[in-house]
């Protein structure tokens, strides 16, 4: 609640400077009558030498214009002990309505101080209250940021392990994509090695066949000659006796004595002469 302080204008002259002054301080109680209080201000601003209920008044007016600021450092003026309790009182009420909180409790508590006044312990009371919500709020809203920090530090942890699982299983699925490959690589090579092992199977056979072939047929070649080398003995005439008589002279030329033994027929004895 606003405190409003009957400060009487009328003065003598040599107080505010002289009838100029005074004449706009009447101005100015008529501007703040009519609730024109940006005008009423203009007026307690225009007087040059200001004691503190010009300085009260113009913070009064200050205060109705909702030019808070302006109303403060009007009342951190007021120094008169019969207008210092309202000057407080209106004081925490321009510090609170901008919202200073601490400000606007220190004034009302030191207006308290000065003089008990229900109105000034009632706006006290409801501005601790209003304290201890926004503490209450502040607190709350720094337990839930931090909660939502947890979540989100939760969250991404969640995500970083869910990657990594997923990136190890991408990896275990190439190693095995990698391992049947091989595998499959050592099969056809096991396949084509089986192949070419039995195509050299297949071609030693065939040498081995050529060859045996070969030796039968050499085999036989050689019992054939031998054949025809029998046949052929068993088919050989005997020498004539013009040979025979030849072949003797020959002997005789190279100094070799011999002794022809005629053939006889099977079953013949043969009848040996003299030895040579």
């Amino acid at each position: 609640m606003f405190k409003t302080a009957v400060v009487s204008l009328m003065m003598g002259t040599t107080l505010f400077g002289g009838l100029l002054d005074f004449r706009t301080l009447e101005k100015a109680e008529d501007a703040y009558a009519n609730k024109q209080y940006s005008e009423a201000a203009l007026l307690y601003e225009s007087i040059e030498t200001k004691n503190d209920d010009v300085h009260y008044n113009l913070g009064d007016a200050y205060y109705k214009a909702k030019k808070y600021d302006e109303a403060i450092k009007q009342y951190e003026q007021v120094k008169k002990s019969e207008l210092r309790a309202y000057s407080l009182h209106n004081l925490g009420n321009a510090y609170a309505n901008i919202k200073k909180i601490d400000e606007a409790i220190a004034s009302y508590e030191e207006a308290l101080k000065l003089v008990d006044d229900v109105d000034t312990r009632f706006n006290l009371e409801l501005l601790k209250k209003e304290k201890e919500e926004q503490e209450q709020n502040r607190d709350d809203k720094q337990d839930q940021n931090q909660d939502d920090q947890e979540n989100q530090d939760k969250k991404k942890n969640q995500d970083d392990q869910d990657k990594d699982e997923k990136q190890e299983k991408k990896d275990d699925q190439q190693n095995s994509d990698g391992e049947n490959k091989d595998q499959k690589s050592d099969g056809e090579g096991q396949e084509n090695s089986d192949e070419k092992q039995d195509g050299s199977e297949s071609e030693q056979d065939t040498k081995a066949r050529e060859n045996k072939v070969d030796e039968e047929s050499d085999q036989d070649e050689t019992e054939k000659e031998q054949k025809e080398m029998k046949h052929g003995e068993s088919k050989e005439e005997p020498i004539s006796e013009m040979q025979e008589r030849k072949y003797k002279r020959m002997l005789e030329k190279r100094g070799i004595k011999t002794l022809m033994v005629p053939l006889k027929t099977e079953g013949e004895p043969h009848e040996e002469t003299t030895a040579w």
